[in-house]
C-alpha cells in the first residue's frame, strides 16, 4: 500500500485524528488539574495530604486496565455519577470520546503533577518571603512567581502528559471501547490491525507513534538542560 493511498484511507486517518483530539484535550485538562491541585495542596499542611497525593499518583503505577475498570465502576450506567451524567447530557459517558479523554487525563495527570511539583519546589523560598513583605497575596505569588519560574517544568509535564495520553491503551479500551470513527485511537487500532493481520496499517501507526514520541522525548531532554 502506497503513502498516498494510506493518506486517502479513512480507516487510517480516523484513529490519528481521534488520538490527537484525545491527547490534546487530556493534556489541557491534566495541566489545569495539576496546577489547581498543587496550588490547593501547597497552601498548608493537613492530615491526609500524603494519602491524597498518593491517590493522585496511583494511576502511574496501577495497570491501565485497572484504571479503566475503576472508571467503569464509577461512571457506568448503574452508578450514581453515571446516572447523573446521563440525566444531564441525555447520554452515558462510557463508549464516547469523552470517556477516552477522561481515561487519558487520569493516566496523564500523575506525570503532569509530579513534573510541576518538582519544578515549583526548586524555586527559592526567599522570593516568596520578599513578595510577602511587599504585600503580595498567595494567589498573586502563585501567578507572578511560581508559574513563570516553573515554565520549564510546565512544558516538560505537558510533553510527558501528551506522550502518555496519546499512547494510552488499556484504560481507554475498557472505558471507551474501540468504536471506529468514535473512540478508536492509534493504540487500539494497532491492536485490532494485528489481530486482523493488517500489518501494513499496524506498521504505519507504529511508525507515527515512534516518531512523535521520539521528538517529544528529545524536546523534554532539551528543556531539562
Amino acid at each position: 500500500m502506497t503513502l498516498s493511498s494510506l493518506l486517502n484511507d479513512e480507516n487510517f486517518i480516523s484513529p490519528i485524528i481521534i488520538s490527537l483530539k484525545v491527547a490534546v484535550s487530556a493534556t489541557i485538562l491534566s495541566l489545569i488539574s495539576a496546577i489547581l491541585i498543587h496550588y490547593l495542596l501547597s497552601r498548608k499542611y493537613f492530615k491526609g495530604k500524603t494519602i491524597l497525593e498518593a491517590i493522585i499518583m496511583l494511576p502511574m503505577v496501577l495497570p491501565p486496565t485497572v484504571v479503566g475498570f475503576l472508571l467503569l465502576i464509577l461512571f457506568g450506567k448503574q452508578s450514581f455519577m453515571g446516572k447523573f451524567i446521563e440525566l444531564l447530557f441525555h447520554q452515558p459517558i462510557i463508549f464516547t470520546i469523552y470517556a477516552a479523554i477522561a481515561a487519558s487525563t487520569l493516566v496523564a495527570l500523575p506525570l503532569m503533577y509530579q513534573s510541576i511539583k518538582i519544578g515549583i519546589e526548586q524555586i527559592p523560598e526567599n522570593l516568596y518571603h520578599v513578595a510577602q513583605l511587599d504585600g503580595a497575596s498567595k494567589f498573586r505569588m502563585f501567578t507572578h512567581i511560581t508559574l513563570p519560574l516553573s515554565k520549564a517544568a510546565l512544558l516538560t509535564g505537558t510533553l510527558l502528559a501528551f506522550a502518555r495520553a496519546i499512547g494510552e491503551f488499556g484504560a481507554t479500551l475498557i472505558f471507551a471501547g474501540n468504536i471506529p470513527g468514535v473512540t478508536e485511537t492509534m493504540p487500539t487500532a494497532i491492536y485490532v490491525a494485528i489481530e486482523n493481520n493488517d500489518l501494513h496499517l499496524a506498521y504505519a501507526w507504529v511508525f507515527i507513534m515512534i516518531v512523535m514520541s521520539f521528538f517529544m522525548m528529545i524536546a523534554t531532554q532539551l528543556l531539562r538542560k
